[in-house]
């Protein structure tokens, strides 16, 4: 599905290094209950639910956030899935725009002990959305970076 009225690609790309080996990382994508201690941006954006269908073609849902009965919804599909080193996989908000499905690559790369994450999140609206999720992404990355020694 492509985003009603995308002219241009806007793309988000963030890098992040984490001091932990890629497998780690790859968990804290892969493992629903890891995500919930990372996923969303905001201290108080908790995960109530996570389900996770990490190969080809199986579908995720993420609740997160809000408050109760008011989370933010997010579901999508595994496009690719090479354990510890890439992981591809669309996104939609299925409650307020269920028309457009954006795409987010992640590639996990070991680098001097720890790991380095390109993160890609494109195929966005307008600029706008872009930016926010640009936000919103930062703050969860962040938030993952916190707990990646606990995994």
């Amino acid at each position: 599905m492509e985003p009603a009225g995308l002219k241009e690609n806007f793309a988000l790309d963030l890098q992040r290094s984490y001091p932990v080996a890629p497998e780690k990382v790859w968990r804290a994508w892969t493992e629903p209950e890891a995500i919930k201690r990372w996923f969303g941006p905001g201290p108080g954006d908790k995960v109530s639910l996570a389900e996770l269908d990490v190969r080809v073609g199986g579908r995720y849902r993420i609740l997160f956030g809000g408050a109760e009965g008011k989370d933010n919804e997010v579901i999508g599909v595994y496009r690719e899935v090479v354990p510890n080193r890439r992981l591809v996989f669309t996104w939609t908000w299925p409650r307020s725009t269920p028309e457009r499905e954006s795409l987010v690559t992640l590639v996990f790369r070991a680098a001097g002990g720890g790991t380095e994450l390109d993160f890609r999140h494109e195929r966005h609206f307008n600029e706008a959305v872009r930016d926010g999720h640009k936000r919103g992404w930062s703050g969860s990355l962040d938030k993952l970076a916190t707990v990646l020694e606990t995994l």
